[in-house]
């Protein structure tokens, strides 16, 4: 049997290294090691999955877990690869604002989170407020790495890590019908195929992915 305050601790650990790399994205600038974090954050979010499932005895976490893993830890991360790969983009971004200014930005969103959260869920035991928390700074810091990036790709891995942020505060909260579950999966899946097709567009009309020059686009035609 494992004390309590251990089995928090492990859950708080996987949660707090999925955020970890959220912050290591926003740093990233290179397409490839985004890639490989957003696939770490993934499986961080899923073993938290498997540990809750363990705990509670809970069968619906256990394939939570196994659809966050080989969906958005492996068939995801290696589709965009391909697609960088067949585009031959760039694979060397630029953030739109100073990394300073976007690394302090991103550490008040998670305070933020926190005081949400410890108000919010003033009656709930330590580990759903601990989710809490941390699901709610990884949809922030999703938010975040589609404004401060230009790029499709890497707004697209904020799009995706943003339900990262919402599963692990359902996995904290004692997870959801498994219908749902499967309707969310299905629902990443088939967006991530729709990206793909808007990735081969714009690479076609534009010969880049970067957004800003869509915008300039629409502009010359107004």
């Amino acid at each position: 049997m494992i004390p309590l305050a251990d089995s928090v601790n492990i859950a708080n650990l996987f949660g707090a290294l999925a955020l970890l790399m959220s912050f290591a994205m926003l740093y990233q600038r290179r397409l490839g090691s985004m890639l490989a974090l957003f696939s770490v954050q993934s499986m961080m979010v899923a073993a938290l999955a498997f540990w809750m499932a363990a705990l509670k005895n809970a069968p619906d976490l256990f394939i939570t877990g196994a659809i966050t893993m080989l969906l958005k830890g492996g068939l995801v991360p290696l589709l965009l690869m391909v697609y960088i790969t067949k585009l031959d983009v760039r694979r060397e971004v630029q953030p739109a604002y100073r990394m300073g200014w976007t690394i302090a930005l991103a550490l008040a969103l998670v305070t933020l989170s926190i005081l949400i959260s410890g108000s919010a869920m003033a009656g709930s035991n330590v580990l759903e407020r601990n989710m809490l928390a941390l699901g709610l700074s990884l949809v922030l810091m999703g938010f975040l790495t589609m404004i401060v990036r230009h790029n499709a790709v890497c707004q697209v891995i904020g799009f995706i890590s943003i339900e990262n942020g919402m599963l692990l505060a359902v996995i904290g909260a004692g997870g959801m019908p498994m219908i749902i579950e499967l309707s969310i999966a299905l629902a990443v899946f088939f967006s991530f195929i729709i990206f793909g097709i808007f990735f081969f567009h714009i690479r076609e009309r534009f010969d880049t992915l970067d957004i800003r020059y869509i915008d300039a686009y629409r502009r010359d035609r107004e």
